[in-house]
Protein backbone atom coordinates (compact mmCIF):
# COMPACT_ATOMS: atom_id res chain seq x y z
CA UNK A 1 0.00 0.00 0.00
CA UNK A 2 1.34 3.58 -0.93
CA UNK A 3 -0.33 6.43 0.49
CA UNK A 4 0.46 9.97 0.35
CA UNK A 5 -0.71 12.32 3.58
CA UNK A 6 0.49 16.12 3.34
CA UNK A 7 -0.02 19.56 5.29
CA UNK A 8 -0.78 21.18 1.98
CA UNK A 9 -0.82 19.85 -1.71
CA UNK A 10 0.75 16.08 -2.31
CA UNK A 11 4.03 16.56 -3.84
CA UNK A 12 4.40 15.32 -7.06
CA UNK A 13 7.42 12.96 -7.40
CA UNK A 14 9.30 11.51 -9.87
CA UNK A 15 8.55 7.95 -11.31
CA UNK A 16 5.09 6.17 -12.17
CA UNK A 17 5.27 4.78 -8.71
CA UNK A 18 3.78 8.00 -7.28
CA UNK A 19 0.62 9.30 -7.97
CA UNK A 20 -1.02 11.40 -4.98
CA UNK A 21 -4.00 10.19 -3.53
CA UNK A 22 -3.64 6.45 -4.87
CA UNK A 23 -3.11 3.78 -2.91
CA UNK A 24 -2.63 0.12 -3.47
CA UNK A 25 -3.62 -2.86 -0.65
CA UNK A 26 -0.92 -4.26 1.82
CA UNK A 27 -1.53 -7.76 1.36
CA UNK A 28 -0.61 -9.91 -1.08
CA UNK A 29 -3.58 -11.92 -1.90
CA UNK A 30 -4.97 -8.83 -3.01
CA UNK A 31 -2.39 -7.23 -5.34
CA UNK A 32 -2.26 -7.40 -9.02
CA UNK A 33 1.01 -8.82 -11.14
CA UNK A 34 3.46 -5.52 -10.65
CA UNK A 35 6.48 -5.30 -13.29
CA UNK A 36 9.50 -6.42 -11.05
CA UNK A 37 12.11 -3.65 -10.48
CA UNK A 38 15.80 -5.17 -11.28
CA UNK A 39 17.91 -5.93 -8.32
CA UNK A 40 20.54 -3.40 -10.17
CA UNK A 41 17.74 -0.18 -10.00
CA UNK A 42 17.32 -1.10 -6.11
CA UNK A 43 20.91 -1.36 -5.83
CA UNK A 44 22.02 1.79 -7.53
CA UNK A 45 18.81 3.45 -5.49
CA UNK A 46 20.13 2.09 -2.27
CA UNK A 47 23.87 2.39 -2.68
CA UNK A 48 22.88 6.31 -3.39
CA UNK A 49 21.00 6.52 -0.04
CA UNK A 50 23.49 4.78 1.92
CA UNK A 51 26.36 6.71 0.78
CA UNK A 52 24.37 10.10 1.96
CA UNK A 53 22.90 8.91 5.57
CA UNK A 54 26.97 8.00 6.30
CA UNK A 55 27.41 11.54 6.28
CA UNK A 56 24.12 12.52 7.50
CA UNK A 57 23.96 14.83 10.89
CA UNK A 58 20.47 16.34 12.04
CA UNK A 59 20.67 19.64 12.51
CA UNK A 60 22.06 21.79 15.45
CA UNK A 61 18.68 23.66 15.35
CA UNK A 62 16.34 20.22 16.71
CA UNK A 63 18.63 21.06 19.92
CA UNK A 64 15.96 23.83 21.45
CA UNK A 65 13.94 22.49 24.33
CA UNK A 66 10.61 23.99 23.01
CA UNK A 67 7.33 24.64 24.70
CA UNK A 68 6.05 21.65 22.87
CA UNK A 69 6.84 19.32 25.16
CA UNK A 70 3.51 18.75 26.86
CA UNK A 71 1.80 18.55 23.91
CA UNK A 72 4.15 15.79 23.15
CA UNK A 73 3.56 14.09 26.08
CA UNK A 74 -0.21 14.55 25.56
CA UNK A 75 0.51 13.23 22.29
CA UNK A 76 1.76 9.65 23.03
CA UNK A 77 4.28 10.39 20.13
CA UNK A 78 7.72 10.38 20.68
CA UNK A 79 10.06 13.26 22.05
CA UNK A 80 11.65 15.48 19.52
CA UNK A 81 15.85 15.85 20.47
CA UNK A 82 15.36 18.60 22.31
CA UNK A 83 12.41 17.17 25.12
CA UNK A 84 14.09 13.80 24.84
CA UNK A 85 16.15 14.27 28.28
CA UNK A 86 13.11 15.84 30.04
CA UNK A 87 10.88 12.62 28.76
CA UNK A 88 13.31 10.25 30.23
CA UNK A 89 13.91 12.04 33.24
CA UNK A 90 10.26 12.08 34.17
CA UNK A 91 9.23 8.66 33.23
CA UNK A 92 7.37 6.36 35.26
CA UNK A 93 8.57 3.10 33.46
CA UNK A 94 11.16 1.03 34.49
CA UNK A 95 14.15 1.25 32.71
CA UNK A 96 17.84 -0.50 32.54
CA UNK A 97 21.33 -0.40 30.62
CA UNK A 98 22.02 -4.18 30.16
CA UNK A 99 24.66 -6.17 28.18
CA UNK A 100 23.88 -8.80 25.99
CA UNK A 101 25.82 -11.40 24.92
CA UNK A 102 26.40 -10.94 20.94
CA UNK A 103 28.67 -14.26 21.10
CA UNK A 104 31.39 -15.87 23.26
CA UNK A 105 33.81 -12.90 23.41
CA UNK A 106 31.09 -9.52 22.20
CA UNK A 107 28.38 -8.49 23.67
CA UNK A 108 26.23 -4.68 23.35
CA UNK A 109 25.23 -2.51 25.62
CA UNK A 110 21.30 -2.00 25.43
CA UNK A 111 18.62 0.38 27.22
CA UNK A 112 15.43 -1.44 28.07
CA UNK A 113 11.91 -0.37 28.95
CA UNK A 114 9.34 -2.02 30.60
CA UNK A 115 5.42 -1.15 30.01
CA UNK A 116 3.59 -1.06 33.14
CA UNK A 117 1.11 -4.04 32.38
CA UNK A 118 -0.22 -7.14 34.03
CA UNK A 119 0.27 -9.47 31.21
CA UNK A 120 3.62 -10.23 29.37
CA UNK A 121 4.14 -7.97 26.36
CA UNK A 122 5.71 -8.12 22.48
CA UNK A 123 9.26 -6.72 22.37
CA UNK A 124 10.19 -4.24 19.98
CA UNK A 125 13.98 -3.48 18.93
CA UNK A 126 14.42 0.43 18.17
CA UNK A 127 17.46 1.08 16.20
CA UNK A 128 19.23 4.68 16.55
CA UNK A 129 20.44 7.41 13.30
CA UNK A 130 23.81 6.95 12.01
CA UNK A 131 25.13 9.23 15.19
CA UNK A 132 24.89 5.93 17.41
CA UNK A 133 22.51 5.70 20.00
CA UNK A 134 21.82 8.61 22.10
CA UNK A 135 19.01 9.97 24.63
CA UNK A 136 16.65 10.76 21.69
CA UNK A 137 16.76 6.41 20.73
CA UNK A 138 16.65 5.62 24.39
CA UNK A 139 13.55 7.72 24.94
CA UNK A 140 11.67 6.22 21.59
CA UNK A 141 12.06 2.82 23.89
CA UNK A 142 10.30 4.74 26.64
CA UNK A 143 7.57 5.91 24.40
CA UNK A 144 7.22 2.09 23.19
CA UNK A 145 6.95 1.06 26.20
CA UNK A 146 4.23 3.44 26.95
CA UNK A 147 2.73 2.13 24.30
CA UNK A 148 2.82 -1.35 26.17
CA UNK A 149 5.81 -2.50 24.40
CA UNK A 150 9.07 -4.18 26.24
CA UNK A 151 11.37 -1.66 24.48
CA UNK A 152 14.89 -2.44 23.82
CA UNK A 153 17.36 0.37 21.84
CA UNK A 154 20.86 -1.35 21.66
CA UNK A 155 23.59 0.16 20.14
CA UNK A 156 25.06 -1.21 17.12
CA UNK A 157 27.79 0.62 17.52
CA UNK A 158 29.43 -0.90 21.21
CA UNK A 159 32.03 -3.29 20.16
CA UNK A 160 33.83 -0.03 17.76
CA UNK A 161 33.17 1.90 20.90
CA UNK A 162 35.54 2.98 24.31
CA UNK A 163 34.75 5.59 26.91
CA UNK A 164 31.78 5.55 28.76
CA UNK A 165 29.32 3.54 26.79
CA UNK A 166 26.23 4.59 28.60
CA UNK A 167 26.93 8.00 27.44
CA UNK A 168 25.92 10.04 23.66
CA UNK A 169 29.09 9.19 21.66
CA UNK A 170 29.86 12.22 19.98
CA UNK A 171 28.74 12.91 16.00
CA UNK A 172 32.20 11.90 14.50
CA UNK A 173 32.68 9.21 16.89
CA UNK A 174 29.48 7.61 16.49
CA UNK A 175 29.90 7.85 12.45
CA UNK A 176 33.25 6.27 13.14
CA UNK A 177 31.69 3.77 15.03
CA UNK A 178 28.72 2.84 12.32
CA UNK A 179 31.15 2.58 9.25
CA UNK A 180 32.86 -0.23 11.03
CA UNK A 181 29.56 -1.87 11.37
CA UNK A 182 29.14 -4.40 8.19
CA UNK A 183 25.79 -6.23 7.41
CA UNK A 184 26.67 -9.52 9.11
CA UNK A 185 27.50 -7.80 12.60
CA UNK A 186 24.57 -6.35 12.16
CA UNK A 187 22.76 -9.53 11.83
CA UNK A 188 24.63 -10.92 14.27
CA UNK A 189 23.76 -7.87 17.28
CA UNK A 190 20.23 -7.51 16.33
CA UNK A 191 19.80 -11.56 16.31
CA UNK A 192 21.03 -11.88 19.85
CA UNK A 193 19.43 -8.93 20.78
CA UNK A 194 15.82 -10.12 19.79
CA UNK A 195 16.26 -13.29 21.52
CA UNK A 196 17.74 -11.80 24.73
CA UNK A 197 14.77 -9.55 24.32
CA UNK A 198 12.09 -12.57 23.91
CA UNK A 199 14.04 -14.19 26.59
CA UNK A 200 12.51 -11.97 29.20
CA UNK A 201 10.03 -13.17 31.46
CA UNK A 202 7.84 -10.64 30.94
CA UNK A 203 8.22 -11.15 27.37
CA UNK A 204 6.02 -12.76 24.92
CA UNK A 205 7.71 -14.52 21.82
CA UNK A 206 6.71 -11.79 19.40
CA UNK A 207 9.14 -9.15 17.98
CA UNK A 208 9.18 -6.44 15.66
CA UNK A 209 11.79 -3.67 14.94
CA UNK A 210 11.89 0.15 13.97
CA UNK A 211 14.45 2.33 12.76
CA UNK A 212 15.57 5.63 11.82
CA UNK A 213 17.53 6.72 9.47
CA UNK A 214 20.72 4.24 9.22
CA UNK A 215 18.52 2.45 11.59
CA UNK A 216 15.76 2.97 9.47
CA UNK A 217 17.76 0.87 6.56
CA UNK A 218 18.60 -1.56 8.76
CA UNK A 219 15.22 -2.98 9.56
CA UNK A 220 14.90 -3.08 6.48
CA UNK A 221 17.71 -5.08 5.81
CA UNK A 222 16.56 -7.34 8.95
CA UNK A 223 13.46 -8.58 8.00
CA UNK A 224 15.51 -10.40 5.04
CA UNK A 225 17.43 -12.19 7.47
CA UNK A 226 15.08 -13.25 10.31
CA UNK A 227 12.22 -15.04 9.39
CA UNK A 228 11.11 -15.23 12.64
CA UNK A 229 10.61 -11.08 12.82
CA UNK A 230 6.76 -10.04 13.57
CA UNK A 231 6.97 -6.61 11.27
CA UNK A 232 9.09 -4.22 10.54
CA UNK A 233 9.09 -0.48 10.43
CA UNK A 234 11.26 1.65 8.07
CA UNK A 235 11.31 5.55 9.22
CA UNK A 236 13.42 7.32 6.33
CA UNK A 237 16.09 4.42 5.87
CA UNK A 238 17.19 2.67 2.51
CA UNK A 239 15.74 -0.68 1.12
CA UNK A 240 17.61 -3.60 0.34
CA UNK A 241 18.20 -5.13 -2.69
CA UNK A 242 15.50 -6.49 -5.04
CA UNK A 243 17.37 -10.33 -4.45
CA UNK A 244 17.46 -9.67 -0.90
CA UNK A 245 13.83 -8.27 -0.86
CA UNK A 246 12.67 -12.25 -1.52
CA UNK A 247 13.63 -13.68 1.69
CA UNK A 248 11.46 -11.11 3.56
CA UNK A 249 8.64 -12.86 5.89
CA UNK A 250 7.42 -10.00 7.80
CA UNK A 251 4.88 -6.85 6.75
CA UNK A 252 7.38 -3.65 6.46
CA UNK A 253 6.04 -0.14 6.66
CA UNK A 254 7.52 2.39 5.34
CA UNK A 255 7.36 5.91 6.67
CA UNK A 256 8.92 8.86 4.72
CA UNK A 257 8.93 12.72 4.82
CA UNK A 258 7.95 14.15 1.41
CA UNK A 259 11.15 16.63 1.42
CA UNK A 260 13.34 13.69 1.44
CA UNK A 261 14.18 12.92 -2.28
CA UNK A 262 17.09 10.85 -1.57
CA UNK A 263 15.43 8.49 0.38
CA UNK A 264 12.46 9.15 -1.50
CA UNK A 265 13.62 8.24 -5.18
CA UNK A 266 13.85 4.54 -3.76
CA UNK A 267 10.48 4.03 -3.38
CA UNK A 268 8.51 3.06 -6.19
CA UNK A 269 11.48 0.68 -6.94
CA UNK A 270 10.79 -0.74 -4.15
CA UNK A 271 6.98 -1.11 -3.86
CA UNK A 272 7.15 -2.80 -7.16
CA UNK A 273 9.60 -5.41 -6.67
CA UNK A 274 7.94 -5.92 -2.81
CA UNK A 275 4.41 -6.74 -4.94
CA UNK A 276 6.09 -8.17 -7.53
CA UNK A 277 7.26 -10.87 -5.20
CA UNK A 278 4.20 -10.92 -3.04
CA UNK A 279 5.45 -9.37 0.09
CA UNK A 280 4.05 -6.94 2.22
CA UNK A 281 4.56 -3.62 1.74
CA UNK A 282 2.97 -0.37 3.37
CA UNK A 283 4.12 3.15 2.51
CA UNK A 284 3.05 6.54 3.46
CA UNK A 285 4.58 9.93 2.66
CA UNK A 286 4.28 13.29 4.77
CA UNK A 287 4.14 16.17 2.55
CA UNK A 288 6.69 19.61 3.82
CA UNK A 289 8.32 16.98 6.47
CA UNK A 290 11.97 16.54 5.63
CA UNK A 291 14.53 13.53 6.84
CA UNK A 292 14.06 12.81 10.39
CA UNK A 293 11.59 14.27 11.13
CA UNK A 294 10.47 12.52 14.51
CA UNK A 295 13.74 13.58 15.98
CA UNK A 296 13.41 17.14 14.11
CA UNK A 297 9.97 18.36 15.66
CA UNK A 298 11.73 21.30 17.37
CA UNK A 299 10.26 24.51 16.09
CA UNK A 300 9.08 22.42 12.58
CA UNK A 301 5.40 22.04 12.05
CA UNK A 302 5.64 19.96 9.10
CA UNK A 303 7.81 18.04 11.11
CA UNK A 304 5.74 17.73 13.76
CA UNK A 305 2.45 17.15 12.04
CA UNK A 306 4.25 13.87 10.52
CA UNK A 307 5.21 12.62 13.96
CA UNK A 308 1.93 12.99 14.95
CA UNK A 309 0.78 10.94 12.15
CA UNK A 310 3.57 8.37 11.47
CA UNK A 311 3.65 7.23 15.38
CA UNK A 312 -0.21 6.23 15.88
CA UNK A 313 0.57 4.26 12.43
CA UNK A 314 3.34 2.61 13.98
CA UNK A 315 2.01 1.17 17.02
CA UNK A 316 -1.34 0.35 14.98
CA UNK A 317 1.01 -1.52 12.88
CA UNK A 318 3.21 -3.58 15.89
CA UNK A 319 -0.27 -4.46 17.36
CA UNK A 320 -1.86 -5.85 14.30
CA UNK A 321 1.12 -7.92 13.50
CA UNK A 322 2.74 -8.60 17.03
CA UNK A 323 -0.44 -8.42 19.54
CA UNK A 324 -1.61 -5.60 22.36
Amino acid sequence: MRMILGLTAAVALAGSGFVAGRSRPASAATVAAQPTATSAAITAASAVVADAHANHEMSSTDVGVPSSLSAQQAGGIPASAGTAAARLAASPRHAEWVAIKVNATDSVMAWVVYPERKDKAPVVIALHENTGINTWTRSVADQLAADGFIGIAPDLTTMFRTGDLKADPAPDQGRAAIGQVTPEIGTRILDAVAKYGMSLPSALPKYGIVGFCWGGGRSFLHATTAPGLGASVVYYGSPPTADQMGAIKAPVLGLYGGNDARINATIPATDSAMKSLGKSYEWHLFDGAGHGFLRGQDGNAPNSAAAAAAWPKTIAFFRAKLGK
